[in-house]
């Protein structure tokens, strides 16, 4: 637990240009556009602003532009690598192990943003965990489930 003086000097959010330091994702495939809350070692909460200039819309769909399922799960992931980044000791590349219980709510379509939050279920031998992810526009729920992770060299 945090006394008030550690609390306050902990960062709670991080910039574009900051999360690229941390993440080593770019384009077209870097989705998370600002961190708005960070709790170390709990949660992160980011947004992905879509733009209708996004690569994946030129095909999905013509004429009727709807950000693949597959983009929002990843972005999702992409906030949890934010929190596994900083966690002392987790050394490595965080890549997906599993995902599981996922469902999607409604379509993200571009003008949408997206508020990924992202929680830390479990850690185990800083090599493998499990997260909870929600992702949300204008307060609808869009997309949740269970995002699994492996640390690699």
């Amino acid at each position: 637990m945090l006394d008030s003086s550690e609390a306050e000097t902990v960062k709670q959010t991080f910039s574009a240009e900051e999360i690229q330091a941390l993440l080593p994702h770019r384009y077209p495939f870097a989705l998370v556009d600002r961190i708005i809350d960070y709790v170390p070692g709990q949660r992160a909460v980011g947004i992905k602003n879509v733009t209708f200039n996004e690569p994946q819309f030129q095909g999905h769909f013509p004429g009727r532009p709807i950000m693949p399922g597959v983009l929002i799960v990843e972005a999702m992931a992409q906030v949890g690598g934010i929190v596994l980044t900083q966690i002392p000791g987790v050394n490595g590349l965080c890549v997906f192990a599993g995902i599981d219980k996922v469902r999607f709510r409604r379509p993200v379509v571009p003008g949408d943003q997206l508020i990924m939050t992202v929680e830390l279920l479990a850690i185990k031998r800083l090599k493998f965990g499990k997260m909870q992810g929600r992702a949300e526009v204008d307060g609808q729920l869009v997309c949740e489930g269970e995002l699994m992770f492996s640390v690699v060299d």
